[in-house]
């Protein structure tokens, strides 16, 4: 049976964009399969796993084979990057209606977690930051039931401890911020422990904004495709090469790779 919902699930349309399969949906389509998929999909092997992406993963996914297959596993796509919604305007056969931003998403999702009863679980950060998030969570979204959290730097048999008591609380959505490649490695190496999760939604820098720790970018900058200015302005000893190296080709390949 769970065959036949991941076979309906992965039927959702798609459009190239940039080289990468991308889901086209709004931000409320993309939470309402969230909440179905956890709830409704029977458990037993990999849970489905949702990522997203950007330019700079479209960048790095065509110059690095590793990051190309991790993200050719994942069972969905969606673009966080309004550069992407604004390119496949121009060359695409269906453009994309908007961005899914993870940062907004989880609110809508944990909206939804409340009235239908999901279950979350929070993996990844720091332990300081990990905390601050769910604690902004659990006050934003006093109905939702967050069964457990932990940072992201659990190694050895430490990690497998952790990942028996994940499978046991078994929640129905997994967030889980680690980066990218780091989270789909991860989902490449343990998702197959996680038997009794519904999914893995991988979360990127998510929780530093629950926890308060970084700002979102005004809301005309991220209309316009510019959130990436203002992250190099926050942060440009960390950022300005990055965004110098990746933006260039992510616009040459949403450009010429993209359908």
């Amino acid at each position: 049976m769970s065959d036949d919902f991941d076979a309906r699930f992965r039927a959702l349309p798609t459009v190239t964009i940039g080289g990468l399969p991308i889901s086209v949906l709004t931000r409320d389509e993309c939470a309402d399969w969230m909440i179905r998929a956890a709830l409704e999909r029977p458990r037993g092997g990999r849970p489905l796993y949702l990522t997203s992406a950007n330019g700079e993963v479209i960048a790095r996914a065509a110059s690095e084979p590793e990051i190309a297959t991790l993200m050719g596993q994942a069972d969905q796509i969606v673009a966080d990057g309004q550069p992407m919604v604004i390119a496949s305007r121009r060359v695409c056969r269906t453009p994309l209606p908007e961005r899914i931003s993870t940062t907004d998403l989880f609110h809508d999702v944990a909206r939804r977690a409340e009235a239908s009863g999901a279950t979350f679980y929070l993996l990844g950060a720091t332990p300081e930051e990990n905390a601050r998030a769910v604690a902004n969570a659990r006050r934003a979204y006093p109905r939702l039931d967050i069964v457990g959290n932990t940072h992201g730097f659990h190694r050895g048999p430490a990690l497998e401890a952790k990942l028996a008591e994940i499978n046991q609380l078994a929640p129905d959505i997994l967030w889980l911020a680690m980066g990218v490649p780091h989270e789909q490695r991860f989902v490449r190496d343990h998702a197959d422990k996680l038997d009794r999760v519904g999914l893995i939604k991988t979360s990127g820098g998510l929780f530093n904004f629950l926890s308060g720790t970084n700002r979102r970018a005004p809301a005309w900058m991220q209309k316009a495709g510019l959130e990436w200015a203002f992250r190099i302005w926050l942060e440009p000893r960390r950022l300005f090469w990055r965004y110098a190296v990746t933006n260039p080709k992510a616009i040459y390949l949403m450009a010429t790779r993209s359908a």
